[in-house]
């Protein structure tokens, strides 16, 4: 399978200041708003051993985001560790237990609760790096916010770290986490519109919505 290459929002930014291509203003503060977050997620985590206010530098960090961040930094910090590792992350997603990124491993009939991530494990891949990948998932997808569910994504798409190699054996890539997170927002914004208690349907909602999308690849494909 040929790697696939990611652009982060610095690499882009680089890459159309050198080609000196014109941009729009819209365009240029969206690059500047992506380089900020990218500089405030390496300043926040590159060193677990200074306390840092992360609500006050993630500002676009969903609640949840923050605490599966802060459970990961707790983790490194138990561990004697300098560094949180994506195994870090992955253990704060679930740990949070109550963000989308949870429930839409559930609707792809995983069981979170079933996932071991190995403590003390070498990782050997800061979780700097799929957080950035996470701001570029955001990104993509139209979110002026950075939550769990595009963290899972980032996660399941970064190919060197343990949390990947956990996820993807459980049945998680890259792809199909994708997929799932589209469904279940584009599901969330349809309950928001239909019913006054929306988070209790959310999960009965997203699995024939995935159910739908697969169906349309498979016929498409």
């Amino acid at each position: 399978m040929p790697k696939i290459n990611v652009y982060l929002p610095d690499d882009l930014a680089d890459a159309v200041r050198e080609a000196g291509l014109p941009v729009s203003a819209i365009c240029q503060r969206a690059l500047e708003q992506a380089v900020s977050r990218v500089a405030a997620i390496r300043r926040t985590i590159l060193d677990v051993r200074e306390p840092v206010d992360l609500a006050a530098q993630l500002p676009n960090f969903t609640p949840r985001a923050v605490a599966t961040l802060t459970l990961a930094i707790d983790r490194a910090r138990a561990a004697g560790a300098a560094t949180v590792t994506t195994a870090d992350l992955l253990h704060g997603i679930l740990a949070e237990g109550t963000n989308l990124a949870v429930q839409v491993l559930a609707a792809m009939e995983i069981d979170p609760a079933a996932i071991v991530v190995p403590s003390g494990a070498e990782d050997g891949r800061p979780a700097a790096n799929a957080l950035e990948l996470a701001v570029t998932e955001a990104t993509a997808m139209g979110h002026n916010y950075v939550g769990c569910e595009h963290l899972l994504i980032a996660l399941a798409a970064e190919p060197d770290g343990l949390a990947g190699q956990v996820l993807r054996d459980a049945g998680a890539d890259a792809r199909s986490s994708r997929r799932a997170v589209s469904a279940a927002v584009a599901g969330y914004a349809h309950l928001r519109a239909t019913t006054k208690e929306p988070a209790n349907l959310l999960q009965a909602a997203l699995a024939p919505i995935v159910q739908r999308i697969e169906a349309l690849e498979a016929r498409i494909s």
